[in-house]
């Protein structure tokens, strides 16, 4: 039987939405939290809020702009191009972004007696990321009790899948669908299957067709 509170960090995004249908299934009551740090396309808090709601999932949006000042990146300054370049973090880092938005996460939760935190980071498929590592989650977890004397668990369902993992847990969520058609997560705005031209666009284009190549009966359904 359902009974733990589950506040999930949620995007709108095909990882974040994935984490709101594991979530679904697991705790009896469900919570996604979304932070306006000033994202390029707006359409993502958009997204997130008509996904809850379809859901039926309370939603609340955090202003977390003081993020974008203190951390320019190229997830919120136009200035700023979408690029890697060897030995050094891709130019869509955000400094502190996870810290701080599963701490005030956290905040929430003990405010609603939830002991779940459930987030979507992955070490498979990280890019490099530092605070998407399991080190990290792990470390953040034990400050998190300590800080507020509360047992937090932070849950980690895609961190060591792929992106055709990913896809595959959607499926057997009965989300596939769901996830292919309503989430955003091309950097350029566009909704379901993107741009097909930036970096998150092809990880996620590459991992829905090693995912569908995996099973030819699912292939030739799609």
């Amino acid at each position: 039987m359902k009974q733990d509170k589950a506040v999930v960090v949620f995007s709108g995004g095909q990882d974040s939405t994935t984490c709101l249908f594991w979530a679904l299934q697991r705790f009896a009551e469900v919570v996604a939290i979304t932070f306006n740090y000033g994202q390029r396309h707006k359409l993502e808090l958009e997204c997130a809020a008509s996904i809850a709601g379809e859901l039926g999932v309370k939603h609340h949006v955090l202003d977390m702009s003081l993020l974008n000042q203190l951390a320019p990146n190229a997830l919120t300054r136009d200035d700023i191009a979408i690029e890697q370049k060897d030995g050094e973090l891709p130019t869509t880092f955000v400094d502190g972004r996870n810290l701080l938005f599963l701490s005030f996460a956290a905040v929430l939760a003990k405010g609603i007696g939830a002991k779940h935190i459930v987030t979507g980071v992955c070490e498979t498929d990280f890019s490099g990321y530092p605070d998407c590592r399991d080190v990290f989650i792990k470390s953040l977890n034990v400050t998190l009790n300590l800080s507020m004397d509360f047992s937090f668990v932070i849950d980690t369902p895609l961190m060591w899948l792929n992106k055709a993992e990913t896809w595959a847990l959607a499926d057997e969520l009965g989300a596939f669908d769901f996830v292919r058609e309503r989430t955003l997560t091309c950097y350029n705005g566009v909704i379901a299957d993107g741009c097909g031209e930036c970096p998150a666009c092809k990880l996620r284009r590459k991992g829905l067709q090693d995912y569908l190549n995996g099973d030819a009966s699912r292939g030739a359904e799609r």
